[in-house]
């Protein structure tokens, strides 16, 4: 993958009930104003546990699949 990749937060869907914060285990999501943000991306394990814990699904991963290259002969 060339990106970090990090999880999304649709603020428009967002409670703002700060589940995410609670279950994030490394601390890397935080309250910002009405709304949570990753402040810490190099600490976001991208384990989903934030996503599961979101009641409004606000929050997803996205997963990139690498198929192998093929075989040049």
């Amino acid at each position: 993958m060339s990106e970090w990749l990090l999880p999304t937060i649709d603020q428009n869907a967002c409670t703002s009930c700060g589940a995410c914060v609670t279950y994030c285990p490394t601390s890397a999501v935080e309250m910002r104003g009405a709304y949570p943000e990753i402040v810490r991306p190099a600490d976001c394990a991208y384990c989903g546990d934030c996503e599961e814990a979101c009641p409004s699904d606000a929050i997803v991963l996205v997963y990139e699949i690498v198929a192998p290259e093929a075989d040049a002969d």
